[in-house]
């Protein structure tokens, strides 16, 4: 039995100018050049623990006949290829839930192998990298919000040009805030350092919380922070720090 998949955000207005795709939009599923559609279902981190899960996603392609695999900068498995018919089939047989590509809201935690895995780890990404998505993933925002979490001043995360962003240190993590990339890039700010896990997580409470009530319609969080100022928003946001 087919069952209809929904985003966990909600669309804003901008998607809703192709009325025949906002009901594949809400499934998660995104039109491409060539008529199919593509669907990224969410994977935390893109860790993966159970081989199970490949073999299923592999089953998957070849009983509905899906071209290809592609894995994302947002560290999950997009599905590209799948006929309009076959969306909801394919999201029951996967048993996964979608990844919120599109929208307004936490579009993606990001986390590297930090000190579980990688020898150059000097803070666990993979532990607060999960807390973080199980909190915060898909929540309704002004606009879109990327989170990345690096386990060492490498910053393989992006942690400097993302919405909020932490860097593991021999000290704690440093946390950064108001980065992005795309046609006007720009730069986080450092909001506070040397801070353990759990501090990074209020941090970024506060900062949602802020976020949520200060910021105009569709605008990003850096953006925010040029408005009023970085100095305003550092004391407001974490002033028991300063």
């Amino acid at each position: 039995m087919k069952t209809k998949q929904e985003m966990p955000n909600q669309m804003d207005q901008r998607y809703h100018h192709i009325d025949a795709n906002l009901d594949m939009l809400e499934k998660g599923a995104i039109l491409q050049k060539d008529g199919t559609y593509a669907i990224a279902p969410h994977l935390a981190g893109g860790l993966i623990m159970d081989p199970d899960l490949l073999i299923r996603i592999s089953n998957v392609m070849k009983k509905y006949n899906i071209p290809a695999v592609k894995a994302t900068s947002s560290q999950r498995l997009a599905l590209v290829g799948i006929k309009k018919d076959d969306v909801d089939a394919v999201w029951h047989d996967l048993k996964m839930k979608p990844g919120a590509a599109i929208g307004l809201c936490v579009r993606v935690v990001k986390f590297c192998p930090g000190s579980t895995f990688c020898r150059r780890g000097q803070q666990d990404a993979i532990g607060l990298g999960m807390e973080i998505d199980k909190k915060y993933h898909g929540m309704n925002l002004p606009n879109k919000f990327k989170i990345g979490i690096s386990g060492c001043p490498n910053k393989c995360m992006d942690s400097t040009i993302i919405d909020f962003g932490a860097m593991g240190t021999a000290k704690g993590f440093t946390v950064y805030v108001g980065g992005n990339g795309g046609a006007r890039p720009r730069f986080a700010d450092k909001l506070a350092e040397n801070q353990p896990p759990e501090k990074v997580i209020e941090i970024l409470d506060r900062v949602v919380d802020y976020y949520k009530k200060e910021a105009q319609t569709y605008e990003r969080v850096g953006n925010m922070i040029d408005r009023i100022g970085f100095d305003k928003f550092q004391t407001e946001v974490v002033p028991l720090l300063h």
